[in-house]
């Protein structure tokens, strides 16, 4: 079987195959691990703590969600470790008091569901970028917020360059929700986020780029049996002229018997 591009696998990917792809970010992020440090395991032990305890911390705060120091920085660890690495802003993010930190994290998840108000706000923290701030985002409401990852950017045909702007942000944002309701509309159901979505549309591009062969199991898209599909016009029609010819011939059978 051939292997889609990521645009494709964007644009055409079913829910069956979504479901696969994102199965496969383990090793994705292992292939991407391996290829950006000596010491892999680093990665994918931040990856842990960022994809599943996090979340987790964040939400136990209830209504005054918020980060502290230490998670902020460990955010942009990850972050770094993950994509691009600017040392500069492991400086920086350090800078931040960790009073700041909780007020503006706070005041930011409070701005939820507007993604356009709650970057603003995370903005005013010293080292955040809008990059940095879909990740804060993505950690405390990921059925809202995507991660802005340079890989996701690259691999929607409709967004043209690499722009690291609340605009360019939530025109990315908008792109993924696109696809969520799609999957969802598909699946019957609301188990595609923002968030899986972006996942699974990184594990592609990654496996694509390191390990294509990785991709090779994905499944042909789940189509309905055709007794299950709806009947277009041109099914309704069709029998109707099938009826047509057989009350004809019918007619004029009787004729000659008569």
């Amino acid at each position: 079987m051939s292997v889609m591009d990521t645009a494709t696998f964007f644009v055409e990917g079913t829910a069956n195959q979504f479901e696969h792809v994102l199965s496969l970010y383990p090793q994705a992020l292992r292939l991407k691990a391996e290829s950006k440090t000596k010491k892999p395991e680093e990665l994918i032990k931040l990856d842990n703590w960022y994809q599943n305890e996090l979340p987790g911390k964040i939400k136990s705060r209830g209504k005054d969600a918020h980060l502290n120091h230490e998670e902020l920085c460990q955010t942009m660890k990850w972050k770094q470790t993950r994509g691009k690495t600017f040392p500069q802003l492991n400086y920086l993010i350090k800078v931040n008091t960790p009073r700041a930190v909780m007020a503006e994290t706070k005041k930011a998840f409070k701005k939820l569901p507007n993604l356009g108000l709650a970057i603003t706000a995370l903005s005013n923290l010293k080292g955040v970028g809008t990059t940095m701030a879909s990740a804060l985002l993505a950690a405390a409401a990921p059925d809202k917020a995507p991660f802005m990852a340079d890989e996701c950017l690259k691999a929607i045909p409709a967004i043209e360059g690499i722009d690291y702007t609340a605009k360019e942000y939530l025109n990315f944002v908008a792109h993924i929700q696109t696809k969520v309701e799609r999957l969802n509309g598909e699946c019957g159901d609301s188990k595609w986020n923002p968030h899986s979505v972006e996942l699974a549309l990184w594990t592609h591009y990654v496996a694509n780029e390191f390990k294509p062969e990785l991709l090779s199991s994905v499944p042909e898209a789940c189509q309905k049996p055709i007794s299950e599909q709806p009947k277009t016009d041109a099914h309704v029609n069709g029998n109707v002229n099938q009826t047509k010819v057989f009350i004809i011939l019918l007619c004029q059978l009787c004729y000659l018997l008569l």
